[in-house]
């Protein structure tokens, strides 16, 4: 045993030392070593080359993270579980396109059969002219309009058929905003919000009889319901017109963003009088339609006070959506601007101010040097005394 343990050790060494060698003897070797051994194939796995036809289509805009998108996984079980009764899933669309809409301006161009339903024009019926899907709309006047069983490309002809030669759209958006979700019908199921899925199905019975029109024109989807898919589409309105005066302040904010930089480096505001009256003035424009308009976003709509049952669903949504949350902190955001453009107008207040003093001060200096010019000599008369003449100027004058 202690023979092997050394002759493996003796091995080990050789096989470990290395012998200088020339050049010529390295190449050669190289070349010998290459011949014995034989090629060698590679194989690659390419998991990264394997792709969807549908993965170069442009992705939309991802949604911000609400507690609607948290809750989806409360949907898979109805996603998962299909019966007998139970629709296909269909789109639920937002799309908003103006700050607000003149309602009675968008009768002319509205499909035939269009209703006005509460707050809302109700289209029951209106067919894609590219796809042929049929779904209906509720606009309302916060300056979006909800499809049900339309996607985005639907939702976008409807604008440009429907609203963009009614004349009703008022201070548009730069770029539309959109919510989207989805919704199944099953009579078997109670209407509800489950996750980020609505289900409409059974409906308890509404409070007064008054509040269900006696006649509807005939709809895509069940009349049953009409009333509980109006409650989901204010909700969902509201989220989005939201959505767009959010983006608007956040434009505004960033225009506005530099004036604290360029009062701490040159001790100036950097805007003059009349463009921070305008700014101001802009300010408040957001705040009258936060809180002040008729569609705002904090109170819950006198419609559902006697209908506990669609307060329920518009209350679910909203929530589910974070409006209240969402107005309280647009809310603060043009508090502090406006806190800070009061700052601003103060500073600009008191710069007018002291230039007035030094105005009013070279004023001053100027009325004493003509008055020193003009009334100098008889002043300083009325001071010093009248000047005396020689006595030899005297006697010239009484000889002459």
């Amino acid at each position: 045993m202690n023979f092997l343990n050394l002759a493996s050790r003796h091995l080990t060494r050789r096989e470990l030392t290395t012998v200088p060698r020339t050049g010529s003897q390295w190449q050669r070797s190289q070349r010998i070593h290459a011949a014995r051994i034989p090629p060698v194939q590679i194989i690659r796995r390419n998991f990264a080359e394997v792709r969807n036809p549908s993965s170069d289509a442009p992705k939309p805009k991802p949604k911000a993270s609400t507690a609607l998108r948290r809750a989806a996984s409360a949907s898979l079980p109805i996603r998962s579980n299909p019966t007998p009764t139970r629709s296909d899933i269909q789109p639920v669309f937002t799309y908003a396109t103006a700050e607000r809409y003149i309602m009675p301006n968008l009768r002319r161009t509205l499909p035939k059969g269009s209703v006005l339903l509460h707050d809302a024009w109700w289209v029951p019926k209106w067919t894609d002219s590219q796809t042929g899907k049929d779904g209906e709309v509720f606009l309302f006047a916060n300056g979006s309009f909800v499809c049900w069983g339309l996607g985005e490309d639907e939702a976008t002809r409807f604008a440009q058929e429907v609203l963009a030669n009614s004349a009703a759209e008022v201070a548009p958006l730069k770029e539309p905003e959109t919510e989207d979700l989805e919704f199944v019908t099953d009579p078997e199921e109670n209407t509800r919000l489950q996750g980020d899925l609505i289900v409409l199905g059974r409906t308890p019975p509404l409070s007064s009889e008054d509040t269900m029109p006696m006649e509807l024109p005939p709809s895509v989807l069940p009349r049953e319901t009409v009333l509980a898919r109006y409650a989901f589409s204010q909700a969902l309105s509201r989220s989005t017109a939201l959505s767009g005066l959010e983006a608007s302040l956040e434009d505004y904010l960033h225009s506005v963003a530099s004036l604290p930089h360029s009062l701490q480096k040159t001790g100036k505001p950097g805007l003059g009088r009349r463009a921070l009256v305008m700014k101001l003035g802009e300010l408040l424009r957001f705040r009258q339609g936060l809180n002040l308009n008729r569609e705002n976003f904090s109170d819950t709509p006198d419609f559902y006070w006697s209908e506990p049952v669609l307060e329920a669903y518009f209350n679910s949504l909203s929530n589910a959506l974070e409006i209240r949350s969402r107005t309280r902190s647009v809310n603060d955001k043009i508090t502090y601007a406006a806190e800070m453009q009061s700052v601003l107008r103060e500073l600009l207040t008191e710069t007018s101010a002291h230039r007035m003093e030094l105005i009013i001060i070279a004023l001053i200096a100027v009325e004493v040097v003509i008055c020193l010019i003009r009334d100098g000599p008889e002043l300083w008369e009325m001071v010093f005394g009248k000047e005396e003449k020689p006595a030899e100027e005297t006697e010239k004058t009484y000889s002459v």
